[in-house]
């Protein structure tokens, strides 16, 4: 079989050709969900061939080499008759095709006026959420792939039967795959794990990566601090050669290839990512090393899993700041995101989003670094509160955590700072929303606190100690995988 793709490129059109389509984020949001929500349960739903033969009002064209086209095409349309002088064939297109600009967009425009006649609406806040009048089904869309979350089959089935009066669909009624991610749900412990198994290994193959002889515990090389030293010494610039264009391709490659692996499971390797991005533009040898660092950290280690249980589903966030500890005398951000309930300490649970994040500002003291870091997570957090809105998990006032007293007592005015230029705005708005009782700041000791983990570089030893608190050890998901193939081996009857 050939297909056509149009050169995208070539095509000047004038009007919107941006899809609105889920994130990560909001998958994960809708992941926790439905573990959280009785009886609810998930099913994926793939459209076959969505970007093709949909009706166009403005048609485009293109021309074809009579000589690239196959014989036997040639004779059945009787292309010869129809070729110019010049050997070139024009072609109206009528319906979408791969590589035009609108294909995507004018699918997805047909795609929802077909559902909204039945029913289903997509939210005009939350870009991919999709819900219905009055079934109980929700569901993300990332291009042509539906994640659901559905109480009583009844409901799934008529979305199911509304997508095939028009398309060809799988369905997937275990719901173990979606957007690269293996699912393993486990209902009676109301638990899902994410994983994303070879994905590795295949990277490690593709990037030539030899397995090392001994375990790397750290994903990148740390700096440990001089303690009792009177001054801090900021780290030297890196004065090795650059790298070549292959060189700085390979540092391209090695970020891309894992950015979606850690926003998506494994969140220990962001921090290290972050750093190698802000030296892609102009890598060095030395970045090189660190990148192959970060390779011999993912080939030693077992493969990440990350599981979210059921909660009240409501938001909690930690929040740190790591006072000039990047180049250039800048300060990183960590931020930690799940779902749980509306204690006073809210217990932990699994990430929906981890922030890790240089301040490109220089701050002129810790306080102003973790008053910093505090407006760049409250500023993510408002959005994830309108994904719950939108879902039907209505929302207290979000704790927010953080270890320093000085900027914690400055939001909750029991502090007013004489110099705050600097500041001012931040923690102007920070006030704003506490006052408005959209959050709740609160101060506990940076141990208990998990956004100190990327904010920083650590060395292996903490990594090993504290992977265990972040991702699910494999041996967990292993014995559940084993229960549930022995359960699915024994007659109902038994």
């Amino acid at each position: 079989r050939t297909r056509l793709t149009v050169g995208g490129n070539r095509v000047n059109y004038p009007g919107e050709v941006g899809t609105p389509t889920a994130d990560m984020l909001l998958v994960k949001v809708l992941l926790n969900s439905v573990v959280s929500t009785l009886n609810a349960k998930f099913m994926s739903i793939d459209i076959s061939n969505f970007y093709l033969n949909t009706p166009m009002e403005r048609f485009e064209y293109l021309k074809l080499k009579l000589t690239d086209v196959p014989e036997e095409v040639q004779l059945e349309y009787k292309l010869s008759d129809k070729a110019t002088a010049d050997g070139f064939v024009y072609v109206e297109i009528r319906k979408g095709m791969y590589g035009l600009p609108q294909s995507g967009l004018l699918a997805q425009q047909l795609l929802e006026e077909r559902l909204n006649n039945h029913g289903y609406t997509q939210s005009s806040i939350v870009p991919g959420l999709w819900t219905h009048a009055w079934r109980p089904i929700q569901f993300t869309l990332v291009v042509d792939d539906f994640g659901v979350k559905y109480v009583g089959e009844e409901h799934a089935l008529h979305l199911v039967n509304v997508l095939k009066e028009h398309y060809d669909i799988t369905d997937d009624w275990k719901g173990n795959k979606y957007i690269g991610l293996t699912l393993d749900w486990d209902y009676e412990r109301r638990e899902v794990h994410l994983s994303m198994p070879g994905y590795v290994a295949k990277a490690r193959k593709e990037f030539g990566h030899d397995m090392p002889t001994r375990v790397q515990r750290s994903p990148y090389p740390h700096t440990p601090p001089q303690y009792g030293a009177k001054r801090q010494l900021a780290e030297l610039p890196d004065s090795s050669p650059l790298l070549d264009e292959k060189g700085k391709k390979f540092i391209q490659k090695v970020n891309g290839k894992f950015l979606y692996l850690g926003r998506a499971v494994d969140l220990t390797i962001l921090t290290a990512l972050s750093a190698l991005a802000s030296q892609q533009a102009a890598p060095t040898e030395e970045t090189s090393a660190r990148a192959k660092q970060l390779l011999d950290y993912l080939a030693t280690n077992e493969e990440a899993v990350l599981t979210y249980r059921a909660s009240n589903m409501v938001l909690a966030v930690h929040s740190d700041a790591s006072y000039l500890s990047e180049r250039l005398a800048t300060s990183r951000v960590g931020g930690h995101f799940f779902l749980s309930r509306d204690d006073p300490v809210p217990p932990d649970n699994g990430a929906i989003l981890t922030i890790v994040q240089v301040i490109k500002t220089c701050m002129t003291s810790a306080a102003e670094a973790e008053l910093g870091g505090l407006f760049i997570n409250a500023r993510e957090a408002v959005y994830i509160r309108q994904i719950l809105h939108e879902l039907g998990h209505q929302q207290p006032r979000t704790p927010v955590q953080t270890d320093n007293s000085t900027a914690e007592g400055i939001i909750n005015n029991k502090i007013l700072p004489k110099a705050t230029k600097a500041m001012i705005m931040r923690f102007h708005w920070l006030r704003c929303r506490e006052a408005q009782k959209q959050f709740r700041f609160f101060w506990r000791p940076g141990p208990t606190n998990k956004g100190d983990y990327p904010s920083k570089h650590h060395p292996g030893v903490h990594h090993k100690s504290v992977r265990s608190e972040w991702l699910t050890p494999q041996r967990y998901l292993d014995a559940f995988r084993e229960r549930l193939a022995i359960k699915e081996r024994v007659p109902l009857a038994q």
